[in-house]
């Protein structure tokens, strides 16, 4: 209990801080895992980087089915701890468990069966690259359990309030993966060059790391949140609970993952070099979204408690202090991005077109930094509520709206490529400008914000 943060007494920016701070680390970890592939997997060349991108769509997909049980169980686990109920933060634990176990096999068989199908979504160009993206995704399929019930038991562990352990075990994942893949992608002495192949197995690898580092620490520390009998009956009105506060994130997140493989398909009409710019420029331009990620997940804990407690003074001031903290790193994005792109992007990948357009790519992105971060933000901070559906919605319906706009100004005789990046920068500073108005209206100036409103 010693390491856990007292999030419903002290100073509010203070706990903010002391709790966000390791999630950060946390998720600029999960980040780095991709991004160090990025690293290595661009010296191979753009269709290395093209194959293992479009590959990891599906691992995008996938993360909205291991939403639906760590995205409930972090709010409940949080209000639970808030009213001082351990008794249901247990529950809450044994059923996340159980659902992210289900969900990941049947992704995993999923994805196994119908990878090539799955591939051929794209229509790629070259042989070579539907080879690659096909064998990373069968490795990274063959690992997807561990893929699954690490971010859950992250999830689980913040909502306690206990944010300093997913961060240490995580960052020990990253040092096996920074070790491992330049020793599988590229070989060592009698370890074989295994390309793509070396990257997957890498990634694997590094996440079954991780998941047993979780499972030493809960046995050694014997932590009464995790005596459970997982193996036990499946508890519908808990599992219920945790479906239905996570699935209009799980929803928003899958439709995000769909609509990005439409816009995808239209990157691909540009060739194969034009994707591998936008997974790399994604992969850089996530160092401020996995940034407010953080917040985020901080604020959802924070209100949480307190909403458990009914401390709602300190809910509307904590959401104040969060999006203080996250503009001033949305700004520095911002300027990050414009003024620092083509030093960045010629750090991934060296070929001159794809600079050309990474550069255009990171530049218009950059506008958008600040209203993104606001936005992940306010949604977190509307999941510590339990009000979930809104900013789903809102998320849904804009970013819905990119594939229409990206197709249309993407015909080369209006923006051509650009007319895509135009297209999720604006929408993206849309989504922002929208959900902190209607946090501002719904509860920051609501006067009968109580219990009975929220």
């Amino acid at each position: 209990m010693n390491k856990k943060i007292d999030l419903i007494n002290g100073k509010i920016t203070d706990s903010l801080i002391a709790l966000a701070i390791p999630i950060m680390g946390t998720s600029f970890i999960q980040m780095a895992y991709n991004m160090i592939d990025m690293i290595w997997i661009g010296r191979m060349g753009s269709l290395a980087v093209a194959a293992v991108g479009t590959a990891g769509f599906f691992n995008w997909l996938g993360q909205s089915l291991m939403i639906l049980s760590k995205s409930g169980a972090e709010i409940s686990i949080s209000q639970s701890y808030g009213k001082d109920n351990i008794k249901d933060a247990q529950n809450y634990t044994k059923s996340a468990i159980q659902l992210t176990i289900i969900f990941a096999v049947f992704y995993m068989f999923f994805l196994i069966i119908f990878k090539s199908s799955l591939i051929g979504f794209f229509k790629l160009n070259s042989p070579d690259v539907i080879n690659m993206a096909e064998t990373y995704l069968f490795v990274i399929a063959l690992g997807m359990i561990f893929n699954f019930i690490n971010p859950v038991l992250t999830g689980i562990f913040n909502g306690s309030g206990d944010s300093k352990i997913p961060f240490k075990i995580n960052t020990v994942g990253l040092i096996f993966n920074i070790v491992l893949d330049p020793l599988l992608i590229f070989g060592l002495g009698p370890i074989p060059s295994l390309g793509v192949l070396g990257a997957a197995l890498a990634t694997v690898l590094s996440q079954l790391s991780v998941t047993i580092l979780f499972l030493i620490h809960i046995k050694r520390q014997n932590s009464y949140l995790f005596k459970v009998n997982i193996i036990s009956k499946l508890d519908l009105a808990y599992s219920n609970k945790i479906i239905k506060l996570s699935f209009p994130v799980a929803l928003q997140n899958g439709l995000f993952c769909s609509f990005s493989m439409m816009i995808g398909r239209i990157i691909a009409f540009h060739g194969d070099t034009a994707i591998a710019v936008q997974k790399v420029g994604s992969q850089i331009e996530s160092i401020s979204w996995m940034t407010a990620g953080g917040f985020s997940t901080a604020i959802s804990a924070f209100i949480g408690q307190n909403y458990g407690a009914k401390h709602y003074n300190r809910i509307i001031e904590g959401y104040k202090a969060a999006i203080k903290l996250v503009s001033i790193i949305g700004i520095f994005a911002t300027a990050l991005l414009i003024l620092g792109a083509e030093p960045i992007f010629k750090f991934f990948i060296d070929e001159p077109d794809a600079v050309s357009m990474g550069i255009v790519y990171l530049q218009v992105l950059g506008v958008s930094q600040l209203f993104m971060c606001i936005e992940i933000t306010t949604t977190g901070a509307f999941n510590g509520l339990g009000k979930t559906l809104l900013p789903s919605l809102i998320s849904i319906i804009l970013t819905g709206l990119r594939v229409p706009f990206a197709y249309f100004l993407s015909n080369p005789k209006i923006w051509g490529l650009n007319g895509v990046w135009w297209t999720i920068s604006i929408t993206s500073v849309l989504k922002g400008l929208i959900l902190i108005s209607l946090f501002t209206i719904l509860i920051l100036r609501n006067k009968k914000f109580n219990n009975e409103f929220i």
